[in-house]
């Protein structure tokens, strides 16, 4: 039987994966990625407990993206020494240690430590878990563990945000039972661990920094998907970070179910088109997504300057779709070009693009809403991220026209 070409990249004797150590390995990391973002809907409680503003809950998120970026430089290939599973339990424990912080989190220091501490888990799993995940697909199966990956980061952002926000609302003491819930979560993670197979092809020892490197089969593609990287992850960031601040400030909403709810629908939108639409050709999904992301940024302005709530949530279903059809086109796309020895490293740098991405432009947002508002700084945004999605359709012709069939890890 003749193998495709991306096939062909894949080493003989890999351990095969099974339907349950994929199961195993993407909620390992949906469970992470939860934790990241369960202080969003809570921002409005801390603004009270604590006394600071929309400027400082922007710096509480910005040090949780330098975190990740961080943490994806200095244990992006610490899997390869160590091997998969010995770094995935380091993220959970270290996730488990952030949950802990923020439980019994009574001043503004520890608030810090544990963000950093989130983002350190989210580095370490961004990269390794990404990798992991697709390791330990069956055979046939690359296609779907691609989606699961991308949904399972994407899709526990979104859930940690719901998820928070509802337990809050609904039970005692709403800063300390949504980490408790989590660390719950996180031990019942640990155990499933324990069925994942170790997926590094060999022990390089070697401590080296994982430093941005992009690989010579990778670049074309790569330097193609930044644009839809960029918007997707910058739009998440907006609605992660300074979304909490203008739906209390301009829309009057200070329930943390309902901005839980809210923020939710942009990654749980984004995870659902990730696994729905997988099938399309990569020429159709940007299309797609750089339109949506258009959309998304329009419906957002105009729900800010006439203060609609139900603009707000559809622009956040949009932004969502727009990410879920852009991000992974081009986490496949990459992953499909790229030798299984350096998926790692292009995973690693992709995913810093991203984070870059969600970071910078919302410490722009704060800095300039202390000058012109919120309004404004956020309109200023939408208007910056409309011509980055330009540049997704403007370099359409690139794409494929054929939805890929390979199964690049699977060999």
């Amino acid at each position: 039987m003749k193998r495709s070409a991306s096939a062909e990249l894949e080493p003989e004797g890999k351990k095969r994966g099974t339907g349950w150590t994929l199961a195993a390995t993407t909620y390992v990391f949906a469970v992470v990625m939860i934790g990241t973002t369960l202080p969003t809907p809570l921002y409005p409680r801390y603004q009270v407990e604590f006394g600071f503003g929309s400027t400082q809950t922007t710096l509480l998120f910005s040090i949780y993206a330098g975190a990740v970026i961080v943490a994806l430089v200095f244990f992006g290939r610490l899997s390869e020494a160590w091997g998969r599973k010995p770094l995935l339990a380091a993220g959970v424990i270290v996730s488990l240690v952030s949950a802990l912080l923020f439980l019994f989190g009574d001043h503004l220091g520890l608030l810090y430590t544990g963000r950093v501490m989130s983002g350190i888990a989210a580095g370490i799993f961004t990269a390794t878990g990404t990798v992991a995940v697709l390791e330990n697909a069956p055979p046939g199966r690359r296609r779907l563990a691609t989606s699961l990956a991308t949904a399972a980061n994407i899709g526990g952002l979104g859930l940690g945000n719901l998820m928070s926000g509802i337990v809050a609302e609904a039970l005692p003491r709403p800063l300390f039972t949504p980490f408790l819930v989590h660390a719950c979560l996180l031990l019942l993670a640990g155990a499933a661990l324990l069925g994942v197979k170790e997926s590094a092809l060999s022990r390089s020892h070697s401590l080296r920094l994982q430093l941005p490197a992009i690989p010579p089969e990778s670049r074309a593609v790569f330097l193609r998907a930044v644009p839809g990287a960029v918007a997707s992850f910058a739009i998440a960031g907006l609605y992660s970070a300074v979304a909490p601040s203008f739906m209390q400030q301009t829309l009057g909403i200070d329930s943390s179910a309902v901005i839980g709810t809210v923020v939710f629908t942009l990654f749980g939108a984004s995870a659902a088109c990730q696994l729905l639409f997988q099938g399309l050709a990569d020429r159709t999904l940007v299309l797609c997504g750089g339109l949506i992301q258009i959309a998304c940024m329009a419906s957002l302005s105009i729900a800010l300057l006439t203060g609609s709530t139900l603009l707000l949530v559809v622009s956040a279903i949009l932004g969502g779709a727009g990410q879920g059809f852009l991000f992974t086109t081009g986490m496949r796309a990459i992953t499909a070009v790229t030798e299984v020895r350096n998926r790692t490293a292009v995973t690693t740098s992709y995913f810093i693009l991203a984070y870059l991405a969600m970071s910078a432009p919302i410490i722009g947002v704060g800095a300039l809403a202390l000058l012109t508002g919120l309004v404004a700084s956020t309109i200023a945004f939408a208007v910056a991220t409309t011509l980055v999605s330009c540049l997704c359709l403007l370099g359409l012709r690139q794409w494929s026209n054929r939805s890929r069939g390979a199964d690049g890890i699977d060999g």
